[in-house]
């Protein structure tokens, strides 16, 4: 009797993992985007203090050596400071605006869980006023302009970004991309004159970040 069990279980998981594959979308046949998406776990902690990176499932050693490995990066602005979590997939000789990230569709900025902003103070991300705490960010690309949303559930796997995900959104921004002087190889994030910077291929995003009485 267990062992017929035994075979029924693992016959319904190859059937449960066929189906996931053969029904994914467009975001989840980037194979190097996404570490295998774990069940539901606790949150594991990156780094100490209040401001700690969200990962579903994995060490801080296990997210950092992923296939997008998970980037941290902290910086101050007026009136608080902030710690910034993403997965950093790289190019590999793909087209990736318009192709890997498909322009029109919402995209997480990233791989693996979402990219996602701790904040100490209030601040504006782009035009939308937040207080103190933690939010995921995610795009939805286009050629001439991109909107940036920000989305007050973050604890969870990064896609899919569907109609329960948006409805916890707070606000978007309207962003116009700029192209970037060389190509990058492998999505960066960086902090620059007041502005969260996002580079990948030839394309870079400015995010605009401020105190909320800047």
């Amino acid at each position: 009797m267990r062992r017929h069990i035994a075979l029924f279980t693992a016959l319904t998981a190859g059937v449960f993992l066929t189906a996931a594959c053969d029904g994914a979308p467009a975001e989840e046949a980037m194979a190097e985007m996404d570490a295998a998406a774990p069940q539901a776990a606790p949150a594991t902690p990156a780094v100490g203090g209040q401001t700690d990176c969200f990962l579903r499932g994995a060490t801080l050693a296990e997210a950092r050596s992923r296939p997008s490995p998970l980037r941290e990066l902290r910086f101050s602005y007026d009136g608080g400071e902030a710690l910034l979590c993403y997965g950093a997939p790289s190019a590999r000789g793909r087209t990736i605006m318009g192709g890997l990230v498909p322009y029109g569709q919402p995209w997480r900025g990233g791989a693996n869980e979402p990219t996602t902003i701790h904040l100490t103070g209030p601040a504006t991300i782009g035009s939308v006023a937040v207080q103190p705490g933690s939010y995921s960010l995610y795009m939805v690309p286009g050629e001439k302009e991109w909107r940036v949303y920000v989305n007050s559930n973050y604890e969870r796997w990064g896609i899919p970004i569907n109609d329960a995900v948006r409805r916890t959104e707070i606000g978007g921004a309207t962003i116009r991309p700029e192209s970037t002087d060389a190509m990058v190889e492998t999505l960066t994030y960086r902090h620059a004159e007041g502005a969260l910077v996002m580079e990948w291929e030839n394309t870079r995003v400015r995010i605009p970040i401020a105190g909320a009485g800047s």
